[in-house]
Formats: C-alpha cells, structure tokens, sequence
C-alpha cells in the first residue's frame, strides 16, 4: 500500500471513530418518554414517576424523563405503541404480568420478542393472608378447608393464577370472588366474606402489622426483610414461587448506545438512596437488578412460568 493510501485509510477510520464516539457522547438530545400501561396511580404508574424522578432530580440524563400513561387493553395499548417505534431510542416502556400473559393469550399482536430488555430493578412479592381470627393460619389449615373462596381483581392476574396453582397443589377447590380493585378484595377478607387474598406486599402490609390480617407464607426466593418470621412457600415444600418484576423495555432493534446508557441509568437509579427508600422499603420489595443481558437471558423462563400457570387455569 502506498504512503498516500495508508495516510488515507488511517484517516478514514479515524474519522469514522469520532463519528462514532461522538453518537453515543451526544446521547440523548432530546427528552425520553417512559410509555406506562396503567393510569396515573397504579403500580406500574407509581414505578414509573419515581424513576423518572430519581434520573431528573439526579441529572442522570442530560436531558429529561417524560411519563406518559397508555392504558387499555389489559397493557397491550402502550406494548403495540412501543413495539411499533422499531428502533426508536427515545422510547421506554414498563412492565408488568400483561408483558408476559397478552402475548400467550392472543390479546396483544406484540410478543416479547418485538422488545429490548433494558433492566430489571425490582421484584415485589405476593403475600398470602388470611383474616386474623379465621382460624387459618398455614396450608395444612387450607389443604382441611376443601373449598376456599379467594378474591381476585381479574382471571389472569398473578393472585389469580396463584390462586389456580394453590389449589391444585394442596387438593382444594379455589372458588374465585372477583372485585374491581384489590383494596376491595382486602375489605372482603376482613369482613369474611372471602376466606384468603393474595396480595402484594405494598397493599396488605399495613393489616398485618395492625394485626387484623395474619400472613401464611410469601411468593418471593427468600423471606423478606419486613417479615422474617414468615416463611417462603417454597420453604413448606411448595412449587409456587412468583414477584412482579419491575423493568424497563425499549423498542427493537434500539442503538446499543441508548440501550447501554439507559441499562447503566437503570442500575444508578437502582443503587440510589432515593430508590431504596421512595420504592424499595415503602413498597417492601425485593431488591435486584438484572442488566439487560440477564433479563433477555431470564424472559423465557418467566413467559414459561406464566404459560404453566395458564395451562393449570384450562384444566
């Protein structure tokens, strides 16, 4: 190669470097907008602003987190408009059971595969409970039952699968009482009008620690830190294990460098003081963070989870 041709090829790559170096410095130029699947004031809508809090008040981006809220569809409405900005990387979205459960029940045209997993930076367990005075205190008290009435807020919600898989398990029938919210499923259950809920931890923790509600066992890996003495269902010899994994997503085929730098915000807002005490310990959750390679790598196990419990419902 002459000297004139190898000036030029060294030139050319270098250029090309800058050129790229330079995209991904520059990332992002405008504003972001995390797309939620709930109204304002849900779980997922709640997840979602104090994120967008923790990376605007922290300047963790150099420009700002929006919130826009999508609901319908049981969640397929904002999933379809997330899936359908192929390649946008200014587009995030939630998530929640429906990411995984539309898909497998034909309610939503996009799958899991139309998404960029970004992080997971949360897990928020179930907790089985029971009227304090019910006389049901452990699963050997439920198997005795025979037949139990359980509130739900929806056929396909995780206390509803759960509830599926708890009565196949134990050998009971689970009649299903359905309601509108589940602040209305934990009033059924302490006025006895149904006889067990599960129910995230965020909305049942308050009656247990005011006695009115006593818990049996929790869906998460290992007790939780706000209820030592309470045993996982996995500990009483129990297939069931299940949290609500709190995530991020972007559009397919998003630039690695806005998939990259929203995983390495994720895991700040993650590692934050602010996320420990505004969610973690106000929500009793888990604490984790999965990167993006490890929540793409764990999406099939958890839609398999999902299709399980399906499969128990349809017997």
């Amino acid at each position: 190669m002459s000297t004139r041709k190898l000036i030029f090829a060294v030139a050319t790559a270098a250029c090309s470097m800058i050129a790229t170096s330079g995209m991904a410095a520059d990332y992002p130029e405008r504003d972001t907008t995390l797309i939620v699947q709930s109204s304002p004031g849900g779980g997922s809508d709640i997840i979602a602003r104090t994120i967008a809090g923790i990376v605007n008040d922290q300047k963790l981006s150099p420009t700002q987190m929006l919130v826009e809220n999508k609901p319908g569809g049981g969640g397929a409405i904002a999933y379809n408009y997330v899936a359908q900005r192929k390649g946008d990387p200014y587009i995030l979205g939630t998530i929640a059971t429906s990411f995984f459960v539309a898909p497998l029940m034909g309610q939503s045209p996009a799958k899991v595969e139309d998404f960029q997993p970004v992080a997971v930076i949360a897990g928020d367990p179930f907790i089985l409970v029971t009227e304090a005075q019910s006389g049901i205190a452990t699963l050997d008290d439920i198997r005795a039952k025979k037949v139990l009435r359980i509130g739900n807020t929806g056929p396909v919600t995780d206390p509803a699968l759960l509830a599926v898989s708890l009565g196949d398990e134990l050998g009971v029938e689970v009649r299903p009482v359905p309601f509108n919210g589940d602040g209305e499923v934990t009033t059924a259950l302490l006025g006895g009008h149904i006889d067990l809920q599960f129910g995230n931890a965020s909305e049942v923790m308050a009656q247990i620690e005011a006695g009115r509600v006593k818990a049996v066992a929790v869906t998460s890996p290992e007790r939780l830190a706000s209820l030592p003495d309470v045993p996982t269902f996995k500990e009483l010899g129990s297939r069931i294990e299940l949290m609500l994994y709190r995530g991020v997503v972007m559009p397919k085929d998003a630039p690695e460098e806005a998939v990259a730098f929203w995983e390495d915000t994720m895991k700040k807002v993650a590692e934050s003081e602010a996320w420990k005490t505004q969610y973690v310990e106000r929500n009793n959750s888990v604490p984790l963070f999965w990167d993006a390679e490890e929540f793409a790598a764990r999406i099939p196990e958890i839609t398999k989870l999902y299709a399980d419990y399906l499969k128990t419902i349809e017997k």
